[in-house]
């Protein structure tokens, strides 16, 4: 069966190419019997000349008829017939058929014409003598021969193109068995340590790789299955790094404390997926997280350089807190970042911004934060954790304050196309601020590809598609698919009341009945969610079901965010007018469809939501993963619900199971929801299971492991030529 997808294409090329060749062969052929018909009859005419002239002028009806039927005594004449100047027929054989004779129009010119008994060539010959011309001659010839040689050749050539679509077939099946022969011989010769051909390499370096990991986590779980979790993490922390501590540079803090109205301090968790991924790993790691101090009491919870413990009570790692003034945060974070680079990597029709001064406040705000990095390194090779599209310049900048610092940055948004990237006017000092990493990891593959394609567009250095890195003055720097995740187990999740206590809360705090189905969205309000067309496909969805109406509510959850921004506040404007149209059309009494909670939430008040409601729904317009749909994935340990997913997302690339649609589609991503409701049990269970099995095992622990370990890797092979060129050096000296 395999073989019919190198057979079925040959065969529709080979048939296409006989059809083609045969259309072609006919219409050549036919013009020549047809040039031949015309230039047999000329001569005919041609013989007689004299004769027919003569006859003609005279009008000697019986001598022309004569001469006409010993003309058509030809086998291939059938009838003639001779006509005066005035097209008039003088004299015709007994076969001429009426409709050919000299008065029809068709008398003017040579042209073939079908009869019953087949095609024939009218031949329009001029008879001529000194006096000029006396006439023409009509002659019908049989072309039922040619028909017959077009057959022939009809059938040798598609003979001709069945041997040769054979013998391209059985060529290429022989091609593909030696090739996956040699393939396959290398593959085993390479892993039973036997040389390999240079052009395998790639491929067998990755399977070397794989090999190597296999049996390094086989080993450490001693022949079990050991999942990845904060003590594996520290593990390969001590292993790969020796145990050196991470720092971790990122715009946003993992612990915000806010002046609340009554004076008091409130600790709040930010509604952001890097915050989720990261803040489990710094448990494990220990380290200090470098991030801006945003919060209203931030400040005097710090110490007089910005430090304090966290979590507060357990101060498992140390956040340091960096002071941006007004104007400072406005062009770097709301500016630069945020109007520029923000809807520059996201395809959601946002037009980018950028200013000069938003430029030299990004640029100043990067130096500022490399330097608090390199203070709280305390080594000159520190393990730094550089995060997303805030600190583009971030590691070229440390790169120059610690050049033995192992840097990997991770870039949680999307990364465009280069046509794309191009867009921004400091493309070039981007790309080289993010080259001065050890390694830069996105979300997938894709992302990796674009990252590569914009480097070797817009900047002078060489990619080493091998490796697939970027290699700037000596100096490779790693691109690689690290595809991020959430904590497993979830310590939100482990804390929360029970799947029906969440239920009951959470349905008495929107006035629902005991029979009401739920859905949810998590987001903070931002045009990249998709929660206009969310909310639309809700209303489609009332629409097609008026069951419905009365009974399913969706609840939005959506933190403000970055209002500052005029798009972000027209875009919080449209969507509580959408909400209060969509209330007020299918409303009545305490019944709300819609139920917009305009507000920062609290994981644990998230995770009420996820466990009680019957689906979720994640309607991304591009996004690098988004770990909402993971996050409710982990909430349902009863194995109930249905996640609606955006193909937008990364997480759709791993969770096959949610039901993936495309957000833009308003009619089909209704149909989704409709599906999710009416899911069966056994269904929802079989999904779950899936989903829940894959978000376990390749949770934020495996993520950050690997990062760490492919830094460990690198960071061994660096100081190895580190030592070499220590020792070559007074060799160098002395010869000299």
């Amino acid at each position: 069966m395999h073989g019919l997808r190198y057979a079925l294409p040959l065969i529709f090329v080979a048939v296409l190419l006989s059809l083609a060749t045969s259309i072609a062969l006919e219409a050549a052929t036919g013009s020549w019997f047809e040039r031949d018909a015309a230039m047999r009859g000329r001569l005919a005419v041609s013989a007689a000349r004299e004769a027919l002239a003569r006859d003609l002028r005279d009008g000697d009806h019986d001598r022309l008829r004569a001469l006409l039927t010993d003309i058509a005594r030809d086998e291939r004449v059938l009838a003639a017939a001779a006509c005066s100047p005035a097209l008039r027929t003088v004299a015709a054989t007994d076969d001429m058929p009426g409709s050919l004779l000299c008065e029809s129009a068709a008398a003017r010119a040579d042209h073939v014409v079908p009869l019953p008994r087949g095609r024939v060539h009218v031949a329009n010959v001029a008879v001529e003598d000194a006096s000029g011309t006396a006439g023409t001659v009509l002659l019908v010839q049989d072309l039922s021969y040619a028909e017959r040689r077009e057959s022939i050749v009809r059938q040798i050539l598609l003979a001709a193109m069945a041997l040769l679509a054979l013998a391209a077939l059985l060529g290429t099946f022989a091609a593909a068995r030696f090739s996956f022969f040699r393939w396959t011989r290398e593959m085993r010769r390479f892993l039973r340590g036997g040389a390999q051909r240079p052009e395998f390499a790639p491929l067998l370096r990755d399977v070397h790789d794989l090999v190597g990991r296999l049996t390094s986590e086989a080993a450490e779980s001693a022949g079990q299955k050991e999942v990845w979790n904060a003590e594996r993490l520290r593990r390969v922390l001590h292993t790969h790094l020796s145990g050196d501590t991470v720092v971790v540079l990122a715009n946003r803090e993992p612990y915000i404390h806010e002046r609340a109205a009554d004076g008091s301090v409130k600790v709040l968790h930010p509604a952001s997926g890097l915050v989720t991924a990261l803040e489990p790993v710094m448990r494990a790691c220990s380290g200090t997280w470098v991030a801006h101090g945003a919060g209203s009491a931030d400040r005097e919870c710090a110490d007089r350089h910005g430090r304090l413990k966290v979590p507060p009570g357990e101060e498992w790692y140390s956040i340091r807190r960096i002071w941006l003034t007004p104007e400072q945060e406005r062009g770097y974070y709301y500016g630069f970042s945020n109007e520029g680079l923000w809807p520059l990597c996201h395809l959601a029709h946002t037009r980018p911004r950028f200013r000069a001064a938003d430029w030299e406040a990004y640029r100043d705000v990067n130096a500022r934060f490399a330097d608090a990095v390199a203070e709280e390194a305390g080594r000159p090779d520190p393990v730094v954790l550089v995060q997303d599209y805030h600190f583009a310049l971030a590691p070229r900048l440390l790169r120059e304050r610690l050049p033995r610092a192992t840097i990997l940055t991770f870039w949680h948004v999307p990364w465009p196309n280069a046509e794309r990237f191009g867009i921004c006017p400091w493309r070039e000092e981007l790309l080289d601020g993010l080259l001065g990493s050890s390694i830069v990891g996105f979300h997938i593959r894709q992302h990796c590809a674009n990252f590569l394609e914009s480097v070797d567009r817009y900047l002078e250095s060489r990619i080493d598609r091998e490796l697939q890195a970027v290699v700037q003055h000596g100096r490779p720097t790693l691109v690689r698919p690290y595809p991020i995740s959430i904590e497993w187990p979830d310590r939100w999740v482990m804390a929360a009341p029970s799947v029906a206590e969440c239920r009951r809360q959470v349905f008495a705090e929107l006035g629902l009945g005991p029979r009401a189905l739920l859905g949810v969205g998590v987001d903070r309000i931002d045009y990249t969610k998709g929660v206009e067309e969310r909310l639309l496909a809700v209303e489609r969805l009332l629409e097609r079901r008026p069951d419905l109406r009365g009974r399913f509510t969706f609840a939005q959850l959506g933190a403000p965010s970055r209002t500052a921004i005029p798009e972000y506040r027209d875009l919080n404007a449209r969507i509580e007018q959408l909400a209060a149209y969509v209330n007020a059309r299918f409303g009545s009494g305490t019944y709300r469809p819609i139920a917009l909670l305009h507000a920062h939430h609290e994981p644990p008040q998230v995770m009420r939501y996820y466990r009680a409601a019957d689906l979720c729904y994640v309607s991304s317009l591009h996004d690098g993963m988004n770990l909402v749909a993971k996050e409710f994935v982990a909430a349902r340990d009863d194995e109930r619900g249905a996640l609606v997913l955006s193909q937008f997302t990364g997480a759709a690339r791993e969770l096959a199971e949610a039901l993936v649609v495309n957000p833009y589609d308003v009619e089909q991503a209704s149909r989704a929801l409709e599906a999710a409701l009416g899911m069966p049990e056994d269904e929802q269970r079989e999904r779950m299971r899936a989903m829940r099995a894959l978000v376990s095992e390749f949770n934020v622990y495996r993520w950050a492991g690997r990062m760490l370990a492919d830094a460990g890797r690198l960071r061994r092979r660096e100081r190895m030529l580190g030592a070499i060129l220590e020792a070559a050096e007074p060799v160098s000296r002395a010869a000299s």
